[in-house]
């Protein structure tokens, strides 16, 4: 007797070519803020390394200062506001209000090679867009701006393309950062991995707080502030240090 013919079972003809879902906003979180995210980040320590070659920072409690210094100056005032107000410019299409933004930030990066750094990952996050979502309509918005997006224009040009909403934009853009900034001490302190991860725990507990600072101040550009001159004076020193790991 001939042995019955058997069938791989097939997926629904419904799923067969179906247009991909959309991340949900969680995913679209862990996805913006992945280190693997092609943009270069880990490359950078925005003056974490000068800071360590100056002394400054040679341990975790002096790395937990340093870090929460930016995020407490640096980050809550300037840059998640820049970002929450860009978010809302590519959701209403306000290239004047882009361009405006885009003068700001690259103003307020007080060396060439925090100013560098701002550009570079900005290009690199409109070029994985360009690939990854190529019909995407505000890709067309981001060629008319004069110079690829900087990388608060730019990370938020993503978390919209990816139907991001602003809060959770600027908790990806926020621990975006803080990720980087810990592996970033790891390797250049040095510290260990669990130093790194309670790092992480301390300054995680401040992030949400730096993220409603930002909100509040979204429409308040007037009040936005970057003023970190120990930063501005180490990231300088930074140019020409002799042994470095990192760009900036």
């Amino acid at each position: 007797m001939p042995t019955p013919a058997t069938s791989t079972p097939q997926a629904p003809e419904t799923a067969l070519g179906a247009a991909p879902a959309p991340p949900t906003a969680e995913m679209a979180m862990m996805w913006l803020s992945s280190p693997t995210l092609p943009v270069g980040g880990f490359s950078y320590s925005e003056g974490l390394e000068p800071a360590v070659d100056a002394g400054i920072v040679h341990d975790e409690a002096s790395a937990l200062t340093w870090l929460r210094g930016q995020l407490q100056l640096v980050l809550a005032r300037s840059e998640l506001p820049a970002a929450a107000r860009a978010h809302a410019a590519w959701c209403q299409r306000d290239l004047a209000a882009l361009r405006q933004l885009q003068s700001w930030v690259l103003a307020t990066r007080e060396s060439a090679e925090l100013r560098l750094q701002s550009q570079q990952m900005g290009r690199s996050m409109l070029d994985w867009l360009t690939r990854l979502v190529p019909r995407h309509p505000l890709l067309e918005l981001a060629a008319r701006l004069q110079a690829a997006p900087c990388w608060p224009v730019g990370f938020t040009l993503g978390a919209v393309a990816l139907e991001l909403d602003a809060p959770r934009t600027l908790q990806a853009l926020g621990f975006a950062w803080l990720d980087n900034q810990v592996q970033s001490a790891l390797r250049c302190v040095p510290l260990g991995q669990s130093s790194g991860q309670r790092l992480l725990l301390a300054l995680c507990t401040e992030l949400p707080a730096a993220c409603a600072q930002a909100w509040s101040l979204r429409e308040r550009p007037d009040e936005w502030q970057s003023f970190s001159p120990m930063l501005a004076v180490l990231s300088a020193r930074h140019e020409t240090q002799y042994s470095r790991l990192f760009r900036s």
